[in-house]
């Protein structure tokens, strides 16, 4: 491997100094007209943290009139007993089959 003069490796840092410098400039550049197109861009995507009661409280209600709706629906469209309750599979709600004595 030829060993480079010492002036040429003064230039060769300077040019290296050079273009890490241009490349910064234009990085920042993209950057600042990313944002002015966009934005959005600099807003957080996270909210606050929503009170986790009033969520929970709107969510039951969410649920409970979905069900409310499904047990309706059934009632009307079968003649089938259904329930409301919570599944482990997600059904709002549950057929009730009934017991018969054994005779």
């Amino acid at each position: 491997m030829a060993a480079n003069p010492p002036g040429q490796v003064g230039f060769q840092n300077k040019n290296r100094a050079a273009i890490l410098a241009e490349l910064d400039k234009e990085k920042r550049r993209l950057i600042q007209s990313q944002s002015m197109n966009n934005p959005g861009a600099s807003i957080p995507l996270s909210r606050p943290a929503v009170n986790k009661e009033f969520r929970d409280q709107a969510e039951q209600q969410h649920i409970a009139a979905q069900q409310k709706a499904a047990l309706q629906h059934a009632h009307a469209h079968s003649s089938g007993f259904f329930i409301t309750q919570d599944s482990s599979f997600g059904n709002l709600i549950l057929p009730v089959l009934p017991r018969l004595d054994p005779e």
